[in-house]
């Protein structure tokens, strides 16, 4: 069965720092591309910013660059999203998002990150 779950989610305040972590499950997501979604109270899912198998960087909030950074481990079969400098418009669910070579896409849970002023 394929799961991806999230965790490192929490409060930080204005400034801080969190690091998001998504393991997987039940594949190998070496040559997939991975990425991190986020859906505030009210709008809509949208993307963060994702990473091609090559570990090329394709942003795609630009309220995250220079702020954000997206790793993985396929040693661990993990992924990471490195989030400095939090601001509170940050706060909201974030999800990872693993899709393979048909295309299928794999969502974790989400994991819950609220950044005060």
């Amino acid at each position: 069965e394929v799961q991806l779950v999230e965790s490192g989610g929490g409060l930080a305040q204005a400034g801080g720092s969190l690091r998001l972590s998504c393991a997987a499950s039940g594949f190998t997501f070496r040559d997939y591309v991975i990425g991190w979604f986020r859906q505030a109270p009210g709008q809509e899912r949208e993307g963060v910013i994702c990473i091609n198998s090559s570990d090329v960087n394709i942003e795609y909030a630009d309220s995250v660059k220079g702020r954000f950074t997206i790793s993985r481990d396929n040693n661990l079969n993990t992924m990471y999203l490195q989030m400095e400098n939090l601001k509170p418009e940050d706060t909201a669910v974030y999800t990872c998002l693993v899709v393979d070579d048909f295309l299928v896409p794999y969502w974790g849970q989400g994991t819950q990150v609220t950044v005060s002023s």
